[in-house]
């Protein structure tokens, strides 16, 4: 697992903030969730680390994209990635979750069967970002099918949020701007649970 990590005074005993990073392809996903893990332990002091894309892994490890029947497992395996780094953390930033598997699942295979479970884990997370669609498409082996597809993964992924009642926020920009819009909407979750945190 990709993690950066360190130790704070501030943090207090609990479970972990888990925030999840969603959205089309090529809109930064990965950058964001480094990023913000590094300010979160280098500034803030947080314990804080990012949970890479178990697909992404998979997917160089068969040389292809799983077919309808493999995208459970792999979601699960994601998920056990998550649960594991928030025993060790205060806060987790999660390079996908289960939703966007349901997402590609619903619009690659005409298939909802992973809808419910998807639904019921991603329940976990505290604060769910989407990454807007203002950054350009760039290329990047098996995982990318093409800007054509992003327009409807986005919409097909706020509509499944919002049918499930999952919260979400969209996050706009590019570099810092990006991480900084992050941060402002991460900072209420962020107070809640640590009110004299320092984010700057």
């Amino acid at each position: 697992m990709n993690a950066t990590t360190g130790s704070s005074d501030s943090t207090t005993a609990g479970p972990a903030l888990v925030v999840a990073i969603l959205g089309a392809e090529s809109t930064g996903k990965t950058w964001l969730a480094q990023s913000l893990a590094q300010h979160l332990t280098e500034r803030a002091r947080l314990r804080a680390t990012w949970v890479p894309e178990t697909l992404r892994a998979w997917c160089d490890a068969q040389g292809r994209t799983p077919r309808a029947e493999e995208q459970q497992a792999i979601a699960q395996a994601h998920h056990a990635a998550i649960d594991e780094a928030a025993g060790h953390h205060d806060v987790v930033l999660c390079d996908t979750t289960a939703a966007m598997t349901a997402t590609y699942s619903r619009l690659l295979f005409d298939d909802g069967s992973l809808d419910g479970y998807a639904a019921g884990v991603h329940r976990r997370v505290a604060v769910t970002l989407v990454t807007a669609l203002d950054l350009p498409w760039v290329a990047d082996g098996l995982q990318r099918d093409g800007p054509q597809v992003r327009e409807p993964v986005d919409a097909s992924l706020r509509a499944w949020l919002d049918a499930h009642r999952l919260a979400w926020h969209r996050v706009q920009g590019h570099g810092e701007a990006r991480m900084q819009h992050a941060l402002h909407l991460l900072q209420p979750a962020l107070r809640n649970r640590w009110p004299a945190l320092a984010l700057s």
